[in-house]
């Protein structure tokens, strides 16, 4: 590491100080060293001298953690719960541990405070914690045994809602005639998308890529261009933005917008579509530039420029 000072005494000082090492256990390099009118600075690089151990501390039987007597005694599913206890603890994360089941697969309930902490984005932190607790449970077992960790029924939720993204995205393939790819997901997940699909008609699902970017595609039966590429599942909302037409009648505003009729042809010159103004008998008193207010049985309420166009879009 490098450290600075004055000078290159007190930067070595402050240096093996903060590295907790003597001078004669220290590689000290002296990266730079300048005097000005200022004063005298001083950057030197500190790392700790290389150790040849002349045996091995641990042997090379001893790949597998060695249990402690009182854990020897413990259950898989106990000695897990108990694992997971200490890890919120380094963690500073505050949450109850449970022991729901224990069977032919192990399975734990977490409550915390803030779950957000516990399971993270899709889930991410909440699969590395099972991945842990698998590997602390299955400790000195000759066949392994599934563990599953759950927060506050996170899981089944999540498998609801891929389901349902499921059912979707194969409509969507079928009635475009186009692949549509899905966003990265665990094995997990895509096992339940996969399952979900499974005995739809019109479609079929693959997967593609590596992991961790390993994603799945929906492939209907019509599909129209075998070479063309899948287009992303979060395209949907552009997809109906453009298919929707909009309010068009605006005059030409750079397309064909469709929809509820012209209100002048050309928005270049005066502003708004309607250059006459009306008396209270409705009757025309005149051209007059500008956007006006129209007094009509076939207009409900006031027309004002573009208002309402961000409610629409």
């Amino acid at each position: 590491m490098e450290f600075k000072g004055k000078t290159v005494e007190e930067a070595v000082e402050k240096g093996l100080k903060e590295l907790n090492l003597s001078k004669e256990d220290a590689v000290i390099t002296v990266i730079e060293e300048k005097k000005s009118l200022f004063g005298t600075k001083a950057i030197v690089d500190i790392e700790a001298k290389a150790v040849t151990l002349e045996e091995p501390i641990v042997e090379e039987t001893a790949q597998t953690p060695v249990l402690t007597e009182a854990q020897e005694s413990l259950s898989d599913g106990e000695r897990t719960v108990l694992f997971l206890e200490g890890l919120f603890k380094l963690l500073d994360i505050t949450a109850v541990t449970e022991l729901v089941s224990e069977g032919d697969k192990v399975e734990i309930n977490i409550t915390a405070n803030n779950t957000t902490s516990v399971i993270g984005k899709h889930g991410a932190m909440l699969d590395a914690i099972q991945t842990l607790a698998g590997a602390v449970a299955n400790t000195g077992r000759e066949d392994y045994k599934r563990v599953v960790v759950d927060c506050e029924n996170y899981r089944e939720n999540r498998e609801a809602t891929l389901k349902k993204l499921a059912a979707n995205l194969a409509q969507k393939a079928v009635r475009l005639g186009k692949k549509i790819k899905l966003e990265p997901m665990n094995p997990y997940e895509r096992r339940i998308i996969h399952s979900a699909l499974s005995e739809t008609e019109g479609i079929k699902t693959e997967s593609e890529g590596k992991e961790p970017n390993r994603y799945i595609v929906v492939v209907p039966d019509n599909l129209e261009d075998p070479d063309a590429p899948a287009i992303p599942a979060r395209s949907e909302r552009n997809d109906r933005r453009d298919n929707r037409g909009g309010r068009g009648g605006y005059g030409n505003r750079g397309g064909n917008r469709g929809g509820r009729g012209n209100f002048g042809n050309n928005r270049s010159g005066n502003k708004g579509g309607y250059k006459k103004n009306f008396n209270r008998d409705g009757k025309s008193t005149g051209s007059a530039g500008g956007t006006t207010m129209k007094q009509s049985s076939d207009f409900f309420g006031i027309f004002l420029g573009n208002s309402g166009n961000k409610d629409e879009e």
